[in-house]
């Protein structure tokens, strides 16, 4: 379950069929829209639709909540397994009260660390409420495990499967090669890139908290430099500062056209991945990089600090910076081919041995078996 069927098809596709095809009755269940129709077709597996909104709005959430329960006491799961915040909390209190024996929650990530005043306050309540719920908490990486503990969220285990991340990344799909260095050259033509230009290419939402604030000021202050600044992704819930229209407005920034289904292009047309966020569960688009040979600049964060572990992977640099920032851009930049080649290359064979996606998943069914038969 999660709180939109996006999320469940970033989480685990391919793995509703692999679960299936092994005895398991599964069912995907998030507020109803197309993502998770689609996601049901492609998995062969049922479908449930509940609405849920994102944010906290109460009138809203209790009467998800009872839709939930309803469904739950129909369905009479043995076990659910919740992920993204939402879900969990009213996911888990709805097992609960319906009975449901297994309740599992993985945190991909928290919200709490960056808030204040009454919002901190409030995430950190629903946060521990739905550890309270919960028989099973998996956090997403250590780093988040350790968040858990030092805010006194939960006195609960929390376990930790494999090496942190939920999804793993499928080596074979992320991987350079001939067509998509073709198609990341077409990309270069139509945003109108030189091949000289060194490349730094960006993905997520057009928000603050991914750093972008900073990003742009650290990109702005790069001088006696061919370079440009590829941003992949959506406006939505942006600040007026962060519009399209001002971002492009940035000279050597260029910009997609929305959420692309397929990054393996764009981070061929790039020279190194910049993602600055303040704060993640485990990024997939830095595993995703690695896997594609792309050198990284990250913040010393949760998940990106734990796949950047090692300077031979990649830069990491403290969050909401803007001089540390640039003056790895500027490293990365005065790097030669070579040298980020076998950067690119470690970052690879880092995530071949950490977080090959059979190896992550291979994690959560051994979970899985065991706590359905304890």
């Amino acid at each position: 379950m999660s709180t939109v069927g996006m999320s469940l098809d970033i989480f685990c596709r391919g793995l509703l069929r692999e679960l299936s095809s092994e005895g398991y009755d599964v069912v995907a269940l998030s507020s109803p829209d197309q993502p998770l129709e689609d996601l049901g077709r492609r998995e062969g597996v049922r479908t449930v639709g509940v609405e849920m909104k994102r944010d906290i709005s109460l009138f809203h959430d209790l009467r998800s909540l009872m839709r939930l329960i309803v469904v739950l006491r129909r369905e009479r799961p043995q076990m659910l397994h919740t992920m993204t915040p939402k879900a969990g909390l009213l996911g888990m209190l709805a097992a609960r009260i319906a009975g449901i024996p297994v309740r599992v929650h993985t945190f991909t990530g928290l919200l709490f660390p960056t808030a204040t005043g009454l919002r901190k306050s409030i995430l950190k309540l629903t946060d521990r409420i739905t550890c309270l719920c919960a028989t099973h908490i998996l956090p997403e990486g250590e780093g988040v495990a350790a968040d858990l503990r030092t805010a006194r969220i939960t006195r609960k285990p929390l376990r930790v499967l494999g090496n942190g991340n939920v999804r793993g990344v499928d080596l074979d799909h992320y991987a350079p090669g001939p067509e998509l260095t073709a198609c990341g050259k077409e990309i270069r033509k139509k945003l109108g890139i030189p091949e000289s230009s060194f490349t730094f290419v960006f993905a997520g939402r057009f928000v603050a908290d991914k750093g972008l604030p900073q990003l742009i000021e650290a990109f702005k202050g790069i001088s006696g430099h061919d370079c440009r600044l590829v941003l992949v992704g959506d406006t939505e819930g942006s600040s007026p500062a962060l519009t399209r229209e001002s971002l492009a407005s940035v000279p050597g920034i260029h910009l997609s056209d929305g959420w692309v289904d397929d990054m393996r292009p764009w981070m061929s047309m790039a020279d190194a991945l910049v993602f600055p966020s303040l704060h993640e569960g485990f990024p997939n688009v830095v595993l995703e990089a690695g896997a594609m040979c792309l050198p990284s600049i990250v913040t010393d964060i949760n998940g990106s600090r734990e796949i950047i572990d090692s300077p031979q992977l990649g830069f990491v640099v403290p969050p909401a910076t803007v001089v540390p920032l640039r003056e790895a851009m500027v490293t990365m930049m005065s790097l030669s081919s070579a040298e980020r080649a076998r950067m690119g290359k470690a970052a690879r064979d880092n995530i071949a041995a950490k977080y090959s996606a059979p190896f992550v998943r291979a994690c959560l069914k051994n979970f899985y078996s065991t706590v359905l038969n304890t």
